[in-house]
């Protein structure tokens, strides 16, 4: 496990977290990490702490050894924009964990804000979708595909500005890394592409992006709960009409978060930067 982290890290320090960080607040456990409220003890910033369990990381990071694939610290340094997290650093630990240290985003997060079930104001609901696309086409911008969006990657902070979190899942914009096989993601927000099991590109981030602003809209899934993105769902029904349940939704917004939506690829937005023009002038 430690020569497996050499080689991640390419004989970068390695860092005593329990002398380096207080911790301020109990574990919230992720599915391959832990992460804290912490407090760098050198410079007594306020910051995010997330380490990473080896046995959970080691067999995702395993299909691509040897193919280049940055660790997610450093994917994450490399994205940036005013809705993506700062990622202040990164590295391995002395007991051969990954750790990232994040700038700490307080806030609401976007699933919470969903389940509440309390409809947002008109106005609020197309921010969040604009800044959610926003997030997105800065992730595609640094090269990466993001493979995991979904509103608990999402955090809104108290000043109305939506951040990104998480790039746990995320692998350059290269074929290689996004072969048929890899069913990875959130369930009801996979794309079709990746739950057949078919060769794919970011135009899957555009498809659960889809999903994502269609929440933000309604309050509720495309499709019935628990079917959309599951192995039997192939997304050839067409999703509920976004007007059905909010009516008086602009309709180039209900029309370009459906046309995220197609069970097609070809069919959908071939960015998020396009999604932004079509929704530009609401």
């Amino acid at each position: 496990m430690a020569g497996f982290f050499a080689k991640l890290f390419g004989g970068k320090p390695t860092i005593d977290i329990g002398r380096r960080f207080e911790r301020l607040h109990e574990s919230i456990s992720g599915t391959m990490s832990s992460f804290y409220k912490a407090k760098d003890t050198t410079t007594g910033n306020v910051v995010g702490l997330k380490i990473l369990d080896p046995k959970k990381l080691e067999p995702i990071e395993g299909r691509y050894k040897g193919l280049g694939k940055p660790p997610e610290g450093e994917i994450g340094s490399q994205i940036t924009g005013p809705n993506i997290v700062k990622t202040l650093e990164w590295g391995s630990t002395t007991d051969a964990r990954q750790f990232i240290v994040q700038e700490f985003v307080e806030g609401t997060m976007l699933h919470a804000l969903i389940s509440a079930k309390k409809p947002l104001p008109p106005a609020k609901r197309l921010d969040l979708v604009r800044q959610a696309a926003t997030a997105i086409a800065a992730v595609h911008k640094a090269g990466f595909v993001h493979r995991d969006i979904c509103p608990r990657n999402f955090i809104l902070r108290p000043d109305g500005r939506l951040v990104l979190i998480d790039f746990g899942l995320t692998v350059p914009d290269k074929p290689v890394f996004l072969q048929p096989g890899n069913r990875i993601g959130t369930p009801n927000y996979m794309a079709p592409e990746v739950v057949r099991r078919r060769q794919a590109d970011k135009r899957l981030d555009v498809f659960s992006f889809g999903v994502t602003a269609y929440e933000i809209c309604t309050l509720d899934l495309p499709w019935p709960s628990g079917k959309s993105g599951s192995a039997a769902m192939t997304h050839d029904s067409p999703p509920i009409p976004l007007r059905d349940r909010w009516p008086e939704a602009p309709e180039p917004l209900a029309k370009a978060i459906e046309a995220c939506l197609e069970a097609e690829p070809s069919r959908r937005p071939e960015s998020l930067e396009k999604f932004l023009t079509l929704v530009a002038r609401l």
